[in-house]
């Protein structure tokens, strides 16, 4: 497998510091190291240097710290204008950003840079301990923190139709009497 560091797809870890903060609990990814250095790995890479974009497909791996994000392919969107600035990041193919205590699976993950929003679509499941919140589409403003999941496109728990509502499953502490 090839590997290449990218400091610049740290933004993209920003996703699950915007996850926490739209759930509005304490999260260990809120004090995750967003100084630590980035890691790709994939089974290729392709720059389309006149095309500002740079692929990677194949098991694709990104690791900072305690996160890891996997998915079969990974597109970086970058001006070259006055040096590279990455501008998108596009995952897809059964995406996953994983932390020691939280996991969020979808089919695809965009992050537009500029506007600072991320959006997982398709199938969506973040998942926190025993609890889960299922849907079709969760955006992350990262500018107020807000998170939004929304049901387009999510199944019924136990049926493989499309529900179009937000479910999910909240364990609560045991209580002796």
């Amino acid at each position: 497998m090839k590997s290449l560091r990218i400091a610049a797809l740290l933004p993209f870890l920003a996703l699950v510091a915007g996850t926490a903060q739209g759930q509005g609990g304490a999260s260990a990814l809120g004090n995750h190291d967003t100084n630590a250095p980035v890691d790709v790995a994939a089974d290729r890479i392709e720059v389309q240097d006149r095309a500002d974009r740079a692929i990677f497909s194949g098991n694709v791996l990104v690791r900072q710290a305690d996160l890891t994000l996997s998915a079969a392919r990974l597109t970086v969107a970058y001006s070259s204008a006055g040096g590279i600035q990455i501008e998108r990041l596009d995952a897809s193919g059964g995406v996953t950003l994983r932390s020691p205590s939280e996991t969020a699976r979808g089919q695809f993950a965009i992050y537009d840079l500029n506007a600072r929003i991320i959006t997982l679509i398709g199938n969506v499941t973040l998942t926190r301990g025993q609890s889960n919140v299922n849907g079709g589409r969760l955006v992350i403003d990262l500018n107020s923190g807000r998170a939004v999941m929304d049901g387009s496109a999510a199944a019924r728990p136990g049926t493989s139709t499309q529900g179009g509502r937000v479910t999910g499953t909240f364990t609560v502490p045991q209580r002796k009497d």
